[in-house]
C-alpha cells in the first residue's frame, strides 16, 4: 500500500510537472521537447530528485508514446501520398540521407564507437523532427508556401525510409547474425510493401471495418490494432514503431481523421513521457564531456539540413528565399532523433552516445524555429550584392529611370 502511494505521488508529480512545462513553452512559442527532455535529466540518476517506484509504469507509457508517434505520423499519409513521394521526390531523399547522416556516422567512427553505434548516430542526424516542423510552418503562417510541398516530401521520405531504418538498426542492436539480420530486413520490406498496396487497392475497406459513429469504440478499436500489430512487429524483431506506422497509413478518409482527432491527446501525454524516460536514462555529469562533439555536430548537421532544403527547392523551381526558408525549416531534430538513441541506450552499447544524443537535440530543437525565422533574410542580406561606391548610385538610378519614364511617356 505504501509503494502504490508513492507510485501515485511520484507520477502524478510528472504528469503535472509536464503538463506545467508544455503551458510555459506555448506561451513562450516554443517546442516544449527541450523541456521535457531537462526534466527526465531532473528526475533520473544523478539528477535533483531521482525516481524510484514509478521508474517501471513511466518505462512502459514511453513505450506506448513512441508507438503512438509512429502510429499518428501514417495517419498524415495515404499510400498513394507516399508511393507518389517515393516516385517523384527520391532524389531528395537520397541526397538528404547522403548529407546529414554521414556526418554522424563519421564522428561516432572518429570517437572510436564501432559500427554499430556509427549506423545509430546516422539516423540521429539524419531525421528531422516533423512535429517541431509542423508546428513552426504554422506560427509562421507558411504552409500555404510555394516551398511547404518540398518541405513535406523531405520528411515523408524520411518517415517512410523509417520503415527500412528502425528493421535494421534493431537488429544491429540485438547483435544477430548477417543471415539472421537479412531476413528480419526481408521480412520488414515484405510486411511494408504489402500494407502499402492493401492500403492502395483496399483501404476503403479496412477504413469501413474499423469506422463507427461512435468515438468510444473507434478509439477502443484503432487504439487495440495498433498495439496488437506492434506487438506482433516486435516478436518478428521487426519493431513495434514500424507496425504502428504502417497500421497509421491502412487508415484512410474520415477513420484517419477520427482517429487523429480521439488519439492526438494520449499521443502528446506517452510522447511527453517517453522524454521524459529517455532524460531519466542520462545522467546530467555524462553531457558536459560530450558538449564539444555534440555542439560541432549539431553546427555541420544544420548547415547540411540548409543545403538539403535549398537544393531540393531549387530542383522543384522554387525562387532563391524560398529555397533559403525550405533549408532553415528541416533544421530541426527532435522525437525520431530520441527514438532511435533510446533503441541505442536501451542495448547499452555506448555509454556516451545517450548523452551526446540528448546534448545534441536540445541544441537543435532550440535553434531549429530560430533558422526557420532567420535563414532567409540572413542568407539574402550575405549574398546581395554591393555596390563599389555607394555615391554615384543614386545618379545612375536617375540616370537609368529618366529614359524609362520618357519611353513611357512616348507610348
Amino acid at each position: 500500500m505504501h509503494s502504490s502511494a508513492i507510485f501515485l505521488i511520484e507520477f502524478g508529480a510528472i504528469i503535472l510537472g509536464l503538463g506545467l512545462l508544455g503551458r510555459l513553452a506555448g506561451r513562450l512559442q516554443f517546442s516544449p521537447i527541450p523541456l521535457y527532455l531537462l526534466a527526465g535529466l531532473a528526475f533520473g540518476e544523478g539528477g535533483l530528485l531521482p525516481l524510484g517506484a514509478s521508474e517501471e509504469f513511466v518505462a512502459i507509457g514511453a513505450e506506448i508514446g513512441v508507438i503512438l508517434l509512429l502510429l499518428m505520423l501514417g495517419l498524415e499519409y495515404t499510400a498513394s501520398d507516399l508511393v507518389s513521394n517515393l516516385k517523384t521526390q527520391y532524389p531528395a531523399g537520397l541526397v538528404d540521407m547522403a548529407l546529414n547522416a554521414l556526418p554522424g556516422a563519421a564522428l561516432a567512427l572518429l570517437l572510436g564507437w564501432g559500427p554499430v553505434a556509427a549506423v545509430v548516430l546516422a539516423g540521429v542526424t539524419w531525421i528531422s523532427s516533423s512535429g517541431v516542423i509542423a508546428k513552426v510552418m504554422g506560427d509562421l503562417g507558411r504552409l500555404g508556401n510555394r516551398e511547404t510541398p518540398v518541405i513535406l516530401s523531405i520528411l515523408v521520405l524520411e518517415d517512410l525510409a523509417m520503415a527500412v531504418y528502425l528493421p535494421i538498426i534493431t537488429a544491429l542492436l540485438a547483435g544477430v547474425s548477417l543471415a539472421a539480420g537479412s531476413v528480419t530486413l526481408a521480412i520488414a520490406l515484405g510486411v511494408a510493401g504489402l500494407v502499402l498496396f492493401v492500403a492502395v487497392r483496399y483501404g476503403r475497406v479496412i477504413s469501413r471495418f474499423v469506422s463507427s459513429d461512435d468515438p468510444e469504440k473507434l478509439l477502443l478499436v484503432v487504439l487495440g490494432l495498433t498495439l496488437l500489430v506492434a506487438g506482433l512487429a516486435q516478436q518478428l524483431q521487426v519493431s513495434a514503431a514500424v507496425g504502428a506506422f504502417l497500421v497509421g497509413i491502412a487508415l484512410s478518409g474520415e477513420v484517419a481523421e477520427g482517429a487523429h482527432n480521439l488519439l492526438a491527446p494520449l499521443r502528446d501525454l506517452f510522447a511527453a513521457v517517453f522524454f521524459v524516460f529517455f532524460g531519466l536514462h542520462t545522467d546530467p555529469q555524462s553531457i558536459p564531456p560530450v558538449i564539444l562533439p555534440a555542439l560541432a555536430l549539431a553546427v555541420v548537421t544544420a548547415l547540411t539540413k540548409i543545403a538539403t532544403g535549398y537544393w531540393a527547392a531549387r530542383r522543384a523551381g522554387i525562387s532563391p528565399k524560398g529555397r533559403w526558408r525550405a533549408g532553415g525549416t528541416l533544421v530541426a531534430r527532435g522525437e525520431f532523433s530520441i527514438v532511435i538513441a533510446g533503441l541505442a541506450v536501451t542495448a547499452g552499447i555506448e555509454p556516451d552516445l545517450g548523452p551526446l544524443a540528448t546534448a545534441y537535440v536540445l541544441v537543435l530543437v532550440v535553434l531549429g524555429p530560430l533558422t526557420a525565422r532567420y535563414t532567409e533574410p540572413l542568407a539574402l542580406r550575405l549574398t546581395r550584392p554591393r555596390a563599389l561606391s555607394p555615391e554615384p548610385a543614386p545618379a545612375l538610378a536617375k540616370e537609368t529611370l529618366e529614359p524609362a519614364d520618357e519611353a513611357g511617356l512616348e507610348r
